[in-house]
């Protein structure tokens, strides 16, 4: 009588954990890195918060030590930072260059270079300060190229849609988009009745033509074709208007904001140091007149912080708007 087996499939078995390696050597650098800034002399005079300095590079550096070590959770996590493993290993090797070049050995003179832990005393003790600035430069930003992104897109869509409303608009984009936006501030702050409008209106001046010209190229390079399509079918001018050319322009509409908004912190510092009471600018040039060079350092750390978030985060709204398009966004 023949006899039958049930083979069950066999359990595989999970992926081994693998220790973060590249972690490992960003824990040994930032452990370095505490022990040459509290232990190795300095040349001119012991600068305030190197023991705190040593303590936060410690932290950090058992915190990349259970990351890459542990399994479970926190390997996910060491997955999340691998991409930038080899940053964690550069920074505290670059910030211990930056101490000898300063704090240990005085190769740049004081005050006009101060070594890291100068911009850790500047974050502790005048966060109040910088914090109020931190907010009036971003509300002020804001303003600026919310209003100078809205007036660029109608301004873009009627350009590349109409041919009447560009024989009128090609003349004042060609006029006003090659000027420099700072070079109108003598006009802006006799024209305005505050200087914080004169300043919303030059960083507006400056991402509208960007947004403009982005904007205009993508609705007049829409093929043609579509809009026979849908004229075929039916379609109204108002239908080929948001359904069919701003839609197909939006690439070239996000190309024209990334480029708004570096145009726009250029002058959002100059207009800031110009008049207002308030606002990064406005501290950097305090800094400078107080020979305060670490509050100025560590101001444009917090502006390249602030540049950098908003345009990570221009990206996320980007993949989130052209989530449609996924696949024919390249960049």
């Amino acid at each position: 009588m023949p006899t039958y087996s049930l083979d069950l499939p066999e359990r595989t078995s999970a992926r081994p954990f693998a220790v973060w390696k590249t972690g490992l050597a960003a824990a040994a650098g930032w452990l370095a890195f505490a022990l040459y800034s509290s232990e190795a002399p300095n040349a001119i005079r012991d600068w305030p918060y190197t023991r705190e300095l040593a303590n936060l590079s410690l932290a950090i550096a058992g915190l990349l030590a259970l990351i890459a070590l542990l399994p479970g959770p926190v390997a996910r996590l060491a997955n999340r930072l691998r991409p930038a493993g080899q940053w964690l290993v550069a920074l505290p090797l670059l910030l211990g260059l930056w101490q000898l070049a300063t704090a240990k050995l005085a190769l740049l003179p004081v005050p006009f270079f101060a070594p890291p832990q100068a911009l850790l005393e500047v974050y502790a003790e005048d966060w109040p300060r910088l914090a109020e600035s931190l907010l009036h430069s971003f509300w002020l930003l804001f303003n600026g190229v919310l209003l100078g992104s809205l007036c660029g897109f109608l301004a873009g869509v009627s350009i590349g849609w109409s041919q009447r409303i560009g024989y009128w608009l090609h003349p004042v984009l060609r006029i006003l988009g090659p000027v420099p936006s700072t070079a109108l501030l003598p006009i802006c702050f006799f024209i305005f009745p505050s200087s914080w409008g004169a300043s919303v209106f030059l960083i507006a001046l400056a991402t509208w033509f960007p947004v403009t010209v982005l904007t205009w190229s993508g609705v007049a390079s829409v093929d043609r074709a579509y809009y026979d399509v849908a004229r075929t079918l039916g379609a109204s001018e108002r239908f080929l208007i948001f359904r069919v050319a701003i839609p197909a322009a939006l690439p070239h509409v996000f190309v024209g904001l990334f480029m708004g908004f570096g145009a726009s912190f250029s002058v959002l510092v100059v207009a800031e140091m110009m008049g207002v009471k308030a606002g990064l600018g406005w501290y950097l040039q305090w800094a400078q007149g107080w020979a305060a060079y670490a509050n100025m350092y560590a101001a444009l750390l917090v502006m390249a912080l602030l540049c950098s978030g908003l345009i990570t985060a221009l990206f996320l709204v980007r993949d989130r708007v052209l989530s449609w398009q996924k696949g024919a966004v390249k960049w």
